[in-house]
């Protein structure tokens, strides 16, 4: 899995866990696409800083997810539930896997 595509994923599932220091600066580095300087400037905190605490992160949501799966629980089941999908011609049963994916 792609590196970025994996940490949203992971921080999708997890990031509830981190504090809320950890997912603000995460956040901005993820999903804004932040330079080390742009967040060390914004947050007044040194490059380096930055660098060990998105580190952290990412380490802290890889290891909540060794323990408990919920991303590989999830990938699995969209994989069944598209193989479902695509086995069957019955519309009621396309309908009903459709739905389950879309609350996935």
């Amino acid at each position: 899995m792609e590196k970025i595509v994996e940490q949203g994923l992971l921080y999708d599932f997890y990031g509830e866990l981190l504090t809320e220091h950890q997912r603000q600066i995460y956040e901005d580095a993820v999903f804004q696409d932040m330079s080390l300087s742009e967040l060390a400037k914004e947050h007044g905190i040194s490059r380096q800083g930055i660098h060990d605490l998105i580190k952290r992160c990412d380490r802290q949501l890889r290891a909540y997810e060794d323990k408990l799966g919920l991303l590989a629980r999830f990938s699995h089941i969209k994989k069944m539930v598209e193989e479902i999908e695509s086995k069957t011609s019955q519309e009621e049963i396309r309908n009903l896997a459709a739905k389950i994916l879309e609350e996935l």
